[in-house]
């Protein structure tokens, strides 16, 4: 799949495509419904399947000061468009020109100008152009106006709610991964690259691979156990510390995946741990041989649950 600037004209086996249109962040059951309604209209027609995305998220551009609250990278969000069957993901980039863009602008000169769009899907709540100023219903008329196809998808429900991003973000906060994985069909990960640490899981025997958590929602500070993905494919199991370390001064916030029964250096390698279950808050110790004990109770439990399913 290949990664196009919302910016400038695609390539020519591209242009003409089934293009679903919205942030996309999570790429829950409802985003997969979008994606896939392009993708099964591509298809059918003859098309390529395209997704267009916004990076930043528009919330970071309009209140840059928002608590960090991404559900995906880019980079995870283009595997997973891909493992959709999507062509390819244009990216447009989020920023005072493109906000102050009239809905028919946008429509006019990126849908139609640069891309040369076949065809249009969006969420029925999807909004576009300058005050949110374009809606499903604009979409459709600037369909007819410029020979487009214009489809939209209805809400996805699951326990008689929708299906949303704020709903696993709510999720999440309250220490909830599996409710998460539920929406998302899949447990929710954190990418990111190995660095250095204190070096203070290794001399008490537990060996961390310490993540920053950038600009991803920050869920439940706590013990969670947890699957690691590493760039070779390997998929080990562990246990994670989430969160600020308060037995360790000075506070420190990261992602501390401790795998079990690995060896090996993962330093400045880039891997994704997934949520699986949450365990326990975080918590303070009296004693590092109480926290020692603790930790290995966390592993034992962890590994039940794990082996579990």
């Amino acid at each position: 799949m290949e990664r196009l600037d919302g910016g400038s004209a695609i390539p020519p086996h591209l242009r003409g495509g089934i293009v679903a249109l919205g942030n996309f962040d999570g790429f829950h059951l409802g985003h997969q419904a979008v994606v896939g309604r392009a993708v099964d209209q591509a298809r059918a027609e003859g098309r390529p399947a395209l997704v267009a995305t916004f990076d930043p998220h528009p919330v970071r551009h309009f209140r840059p000061d928002t608590p960090p609250f991404r559900l995906t990278t880019l980079d995870q969000r283009e595997r997973l468009f891909a493992a959709a069957g999507v062509d390819g993901m244009i990216v447009f980039h989020f920023d005072a020109a493109l906000a102050a863009l009239e809905a028919e602008e946008f429509v006019r000169d990126r849908l139609v100008g640069l891309f040369g769009v076949g065809g249009v899907v969006t969420g029925e709540d999807f909004t576009f152009g300058h005050n949110k100023s374009g809606d499903a219903a604009a979409m459709a008329a600037f369909g007819k106006r410029y020979g487009f196809t214009d489809a939209t998808v209805g809400e996805v429900m699951l326990d008689g709610a929708p299906v949303s991003s704020s709903r696993i973000r709510d999720a999440l906060r309250a220490g909830n991964p599996r409710e998460a994985a539920r929406l998302l069909t899949r447990p929710w990960s954190i990418a990111g690259r190995v660095q250095h640490g204190d070096k203070v899981g290794r001399e008490i025997g537990f060996p961390t691979a310490n993540i920053d958590m950038g600009n991803y929602l920050r869920p439940a500070y706590g013990i969670y156990a947890v699957r690691g993905r590493l760039p070779d494919g390997r998929v080990l199991d562990g246990a994670a510390n989430l969160g600020i370390r308060p037995s360790f001064d000075p506070p420190k916030e990261l992602l501390e995946p401790y795998f079990f029964d690995f060896s090996g250096d993962l330093y400045d390698q880039m891997i994704e741990v997934e949520l699986i279950d949450y365990l326990r808050p975080e918590a303070k110790f009296d004693s590092l041989d109480a926290l020692i004990a603790q930790m290995a109770a966390d592993c034992d439990r962890a590994r039940a649950i794990l082996a579990a399913g």
